[in-house]
């Protein structure tokens, strides 16, 4: 089955997990991703996951680095820099996370880029966009996060801010997004174009009903400060109650007056309860009431016992999992956002999977990580031609590997 991108060629200049992640999505919908391995490379990944110990599965780059290929050249000779140009050349897209700096002194720059192909399409993910004073600083998600005015508001008040590392994933969404409009665009003019999003972007989407509305609103404690949960505004929607075995309910119900009937006989509270009758009495008038009640009720039965019952009753609540559940969830497995599969090394695993679904050109697991350097030969001979010989020497030479 043909893939939706397999006529695209992409250079893979990343060490973040967010860039990479970006392409491994490309690759997944068919792009023949090769991915720039360098020799003698003195820079430093800007973000790293724990090296896997010896034998160990490395988990993480069998997702950013699925379904590519890896060519090792050393950039830093004459010959080696050669290479690299005819390769980049060859590649309709150049994703990245390099500095700026890094990026010209390489020649991959958009402006060095695309006097080499004027069709080339360079995409990067930055730290805080490709303009203002700022726009050199690494892209490091913590440091993005912080500045969005997200992470004081998630916590219980008094407690420190809340780094929840979404903003990386964010952005390998829509640095994709980007490539693809770039793509669109190029197909229908010819032209290649320079693509950025940055962390600080993801992470203010990622926190965009909030800041939408401090935005329109301008003030006010709710937007700037943590909320108890004992201060939500509606006991029935955004709140949370232990249940007996100390798993969390939420409630997702604005519409009091809809469900109040068949939910207050389910927690056993009377439904013309005077204290209750009306909405503006469950979220105004004895809002505190009604959620002080929701805590004896939750914490009567275990998590299960609310789920099942939700679940007969149709509501619009669930029991807050912990990654055990994903794991292991039949929906994730039908849908494929888990995959199984039979590593060559370390037997049956699963990983995640595809969180897009298209029935025509479905995103397909062709190959795990490669090996550094696995494919060196044969991109050099397929995509551009080099005959054995001259592989052959580039070898000997230590420009290749």
């Amino acid at each position: 089955m043909s893939g939706a991108l397999d006529d695209i060629v992409v250079l893979d200049l990343t060490r973040n997990f967010a860039s990479s992640m970006s392409a491994a999505f490309l690759a997944d919908f068919g792009a023949r991703v090769i991915r720039l391995e360098t020799l003698h490379d003195t820079a430093a990944p800007l973000e790293t996951a724990d090296s896997p110990r010896p034998g160990a599965w490395n988990h993480e780059a069998d997702l950013i680095h699925r379904n590519k290929q890896s060519v090792r050249i050393d950039v830093h000779g004459e010959r080696g820099r050669a290479v690299l140009d005819d390769l980049a050349a060859r590649c309709d897209v150049i994703l990245t996370d390099w500095l700026l700096p890094e990026l010209e002194a390489a020649g991959l720059d958009y402006a060095s880029a695309s006097a080499r192909r004027a069709d080339v399409i360079v995409a990067r993910i930055s730290g805080f966009g490709p303009r203002g004073k700022d726009r050199e600083l690494p892209p490091i998600d913590e440091l993005a996060a912080a500045r969005t005015g997200m992470m004081p508001i998630l916590p219980q008040p008094g407690q420190p801010p809340v780094y929840t590392g979404a903003g990386a994933m964010h952005s390998a969404v829509l640095l994709a997004f980007g490539i693809l409009t770039a793509l669109v665009h190029r197909q229908a003019t010819g032209e290649g174009q320079q693509v950025d999003t940055s962390l600080f972007a993801a992470n203010m989407y990622g926190a965009s009903l909030d800041l939408q509305a401090f935005l329109a609103i301008g003030k006010g404690d709710r937007l700037l400060n943590p909320i108890s949960r004992l201060d939500v505004s509606n006991p029935m929607s955004g709140s949370l109650y232990p249940s007996a075995d100390g798993r969390w309910v939420t409630l997702t119900m604005p519409d009091t007056d809809r469900w109040w009937p068949e939910f207050s006989r389910a927690v056993g509270i009377e439904t013309d309860d005077p204290r209750f009758d009306t909405h503006e009495k469950r979220c105004e008038t004895n809002r505190l009431a009604l959620i002080h009640e929701l805590e004896a009720a939750f914490a009567r039965q275990p998590g299960a016992h609310w789920r099942a019952l939700f679940a007969e009753k149709g509501m619009s609540a669930d029991i807050i999992e912990r990654f055990d559940y994903p794991a292991n969830d039949p929906q994730a497995l039908a849908n494929r956002y888990i995959i199984e599969l039979d590593h060559p090394t370390h037997g049956p695993v699963k990983s995640l999977g595809f969180p897009i679904y298209m029935s025509e050109s479905p995103a397909r697991l062709a190959s795990l990580a490669p090996c550094r350097g696995q494919h060196t030969a044969q991109v050099l001979h397929e995509l551009l031609d080099y005959p054995a010989e001259t592989i052959h020497e580039l070898g000997t030479q230590g420009v290749i590997a």
